[in-house]
């Protein structure tokens, strides 16, 4: 989905992280949603770069993209 974000069974129970770390998308996410801004989320996590912020960004956003008739349901 994206060149930041990495899907793999054998890191993290098969979560998204970002890629060559194991810092969770979700962990990211919730740190924005909670009000963290960019600059605290990175000093956090000194190895993300601004780029990987806003790969989990885009990647939630991705997922995000529902169309009524899309996963199952009755169109």
């Amino acid at each position: 989905m994206n060149s930041r974000i990495s899907i793999n069974p054998n890191v993290c129970h098969g979560k998204p992280v970002i890629k060559g770390s194991r810092v969770l998308v979700s962990t990211v996410l919730g740190a924005m949603a909670g009000g963290d801004s960019s600059e605290m989320i990175l000093e956090d996590y000194p190895n993300l770069t601004a780029a990987d912020l806003e790969a989990c960004l885009q990647f939630a956003s991705s997922l995000s993209d529902y169309q009524e008739g899309s996963y199952g349901d009755a169109a």
